[in-house]
């Protein structure tokens, strides 16, 4: 099978890009919100499967530019949607958690959880999962949340840095979810791969937390324990996005169906701490 990735310079393009052997493409090289560069590269190359890592993540600036969040998460989406459909292709479509949130929840989302978005971001996600389902294209679609990485920008990343700076911080304790490692969300991709149901499923590392408890826990493993970090309520940091309070996803259906061994979110993060000190 020939794989394309898409958005190939994020965290989890850079992520399958360290274990796999696929097509990699980011917007130098393949721009998606064109369907017919779509379509000529799905001939060129004769791709089987587009992987698509590629999406307008920013959740605070989508608020503010609502067309082109729309046009990179939706329309762009319903672009790989077509160009696979017409092949006969599989398309393996990155989600998100912030699909949800605007009911409140309190325990583990399953994928039969209809979607309620907040923002902006959560609902142009949506719709890119809606043009997915209205094409008939053979999908999987993987809903991910919390995600970090030893690349680009992430809230590992930023904790390192801000837990070895300041003397104190405070972060929020009433938002929930579960980090989530992009290599292991990567190892999971090549897993689905070898043997390709299709659906929507949902792909976090194991446990819960806090955002707060995160934090306490990125300071502890890097040995920033100097820096007193304090929980506090999302109120105290104003902003024109409404986050999910809770959004921790029911993984039951993934590892099922294709017997995947998910590890616990601390284990993760500790190897990944461990990485990023030694670079």
């Amino acid at each position: 099978m020939k794989v394309l990735v898409t958005g190939a310079n994020g965290q989890l393009g850079m992520s399958l890009r360290r274990i796999a052997s696929f097509l990699f493409t980011d917007v130098e090289e393949l721009d998606i919100t064109d369907l017919a560069a779509v379509r000529n590269m799905v001939a060129r190359e004769q791709v089987d499967c587009i992987v698509n890592c590629a999406a307008y993540t920013n959740v605070d600036a989508a608020e503010d530019n609502p067309a082109l969040a729309e046009l990179l998460n939706a329309r762009a989406v319903e672009n790989l949607a077509v160009a696979m459909k017409e092949v006969d292709g599989l398309l393996v479509h990155i989600s998100t958690d912030y699909v949800f949130g605007a009911e409140v929840l309190n325990t583990p989302i399953p994928e039969t959880q209809h979607p309620a978005p907040l923002a902006v971001y959560g609902r142009t996600k949506w719709q890119g999962e809606e043009a997915i389902l209205r094409s008939g294209v053979r999908h999987i679609i993987l809903r991910t949340a919390w995600l970090y990485s030893e690349y680009g920008k992430n809230f590992v990343k930023t904790m390192l840095r801000l837990t070895a700076e300041k003397p104190s911080l405070k972060v929020v304790c009433d938002q929930v979810g579960t980090p989530t490692y992009a290599g292991d969300l990567a190892a999971a991709i090549l897993r689905i791969l070898e043997n390709p149901r299709e659906g929507i499923y949902h792909y976090t590392n194991e446990g819960v937390c806090s955002w707060f408890d995160f934090a306490k826990a990125i300071a502890s493993l890097a040995g920033n324990d100097a820096c007193d970090i304090q929980p506090c309520r999302s109120h105290e940091f104003p902003s024109n996005v409404h986050r999910p309070a809770y959004s921790v996803l029911d993984k039951s259906l993934v590892k099922a169906t294709f017997g995947l061994q998910i590890p616990y979110w601390l284990d993760s993060l500790r190897l990944c701490v461990a990485q990023l000190k030694d670079q």
